[in-house]
């Protein structure tokens, strides 16, 4: 046997694979060197806004301020930049009281205030979740051109300015978060949220990880969005190496400093991989919160696994399973019918509807039933009850990796070539 390690959350786990089985290679972020004084990264970019006026600035006169932030689930440092960020309003003349912290949720749960005020390390400013499922909160700024109704929460659409403290990394659906994303989804509707993902659900773009913006429907949708609401919105995004380290922080436009910070995200996380594999294993580190964060390992990895290969997921959901609705739908097909007829379903997805399955969760059926027809999946995920399990078919769940390994050899043989992704929950591949 081959003796490999893998990261599991802070630890590592120990695999053993079959002696005739080739590593070609384990693909690791490229290790940017962290900023030398993550502070006075973030005060220099403050200082030299990208396609904006500073933010002292924008504030000043400004009576009220919707601070918009990443949730729990992203890596994000905002009790690092958040306490920065309420300096320069006060340089401004801004109030506490003036100010209304927003966490960008989108679809996952609420934050309670001892945890924002853990988060931002600031306290005593007033606090408000969106909700997406409440009209009486939400506001219409209209459609988008590509059909996509905007409803953001009032806080932000009533702002006199919005200031969203994010994260620039690789993304499922959107190439890379950050930027307008933390308010479309973070502060959105559900139908907003709905529909724009729907318009991923198509065969060049269910994986979008990583790849160009400007040919990205959905970012281009969001993006368009963003640009209804009529505060001006000022971005500080921060970019982390793989050991969750700042490395460089944009500040200003929501698409020209994004667009700034992807160049450098793409630079760690983007990895060029020798060719396909049999078999890729991948572990859900950095994004461990819970199942709908940790199947972006499988999302970010799948364009490595040749074309009737194995994807080995290592999901540590350490908090479960998340707000994840297609792991809460059975749904009325066996994973046999389901592979079967996958040709036929992908075309009719984006305009069926099925009772129990939320409007914003076709893309997630979208991508799992396409997957299927790509590649078997393996998936270890401890936390995860049975009863979900089941309502999952588009993977086999095992009981442990070793179990998961042995099922991959039945499948591909003694003799094959595996690419390992550690920081799977990161890192996309990128094919010569």
């Amino acid at each position: 046997m081959t003796n490999v390690s893998i990261n599991w959350g802070k630890e590592k786990m120990d695999l053993e694979l079959p002696e005739e089985w080739k590593v070609i290679a384990i693909i690791q972020p490229n290790p940017l060197k962290a900023a030398s004084n993550s502070k006075q990264e973030i005060l220099k970019s403050l200082a030299k806004p990208i396609g904006s006026k500073k933010l002292a600035d924008m504030a000043r006169g400004k009576k009220k301020i919707a601070l918009v932030i990443d949730d729990i689930s992203r890596p994000t440092p905002i009790g690092l930049v958040a306490p920065i960020v309420m300096a320069e309003l006060k340089k401004a003349g801004i109030k506490p009281q003036e100010v209304t912290v927003i966490p960008a949720i989108g679809l996952h749960r609420p934050m309670p205030v001892d945890e924002v005020e853990a988060r931002t390390k600031v306290k005593g400013l007033k606090v408000v979740n969106p909700d997406c499922d409440d009209e009486d909160k939400l506001i219409n700024l209209g459609t988008t051109s590509r059909g996509s109704p905007v409803w953001v929460c009032s806080e932000v659409a009533n702002a006199d300015l919005v200031i969203s403290i994010g994260c620039i990394e690789p993304h499922i659906i959107a190439s890379f978060g950050g930027g307008y994303k933390n308010l479309f989804p973070g502060a959105a509707g559900r139908t907003t949220t709905a529909h724009n993902h729907s318009l991923n659900s198509s065969p060049h773009t269910f994986n979008m990880v990583g790849q160009p913006i400007e040919k990205n429907p959905m970012r281009q949708d969001l993006e368009e969005a963003g640009k209804m609401i009529q505060a001006p919105v000022f971005i500080v995004n921060t970019i982390l190496n793989s050991k969750l380290e700042v490395v460089r922080v944009v500040c200003g436009d929501p698409v020209e400093a994004h667009r700034a910070g992807v160049e450098v995200s793409a630079k760690i996380y983007g990895v060029k991989v020798p060719g396909t594999a049999d078999v890729v294993i991948t572990s859900s580190h950095p994004m461990d919160s819970d199942l709908r964060q940790g199947v972006k390992a499988l999302a970010n990895t799948i364009r490595a696994v040749k074309k009737g290969g194995v994807l080995i997921t290592l999901v540590k959901a350490d908090e479960g399973v998340g707000v994840f609705g297609l792991a809460n739908k059975k749904l009325p097909l066996s994973k046999g019918a389901l592979k079967f007829l996958a040709p036929v379903l992908l075309p009719l997805i984006p305009k069926i509807k099925i009772k129990g399955l939320g409007e914003e969760d076709k893309f997630f059926l979208y991508f799992a039933l396409k997957a299927m027809t790509l590649t078997t999946m393996l998936m270890y995920a401890p936390t995860i009850p049975d009863k979900v399990k089941v309502n999952l078919p588009f993977v086999d769940f095992v009981d442990n990796p070793q179990q998961a390994i042995e099922m991959a050899k039945q499948k591909v043989g003694n003799k094959a070539d595996v690419l390992l992704f550690p920081h799977g929950g990161s890192t996309f591949p990128i094919l010569a």
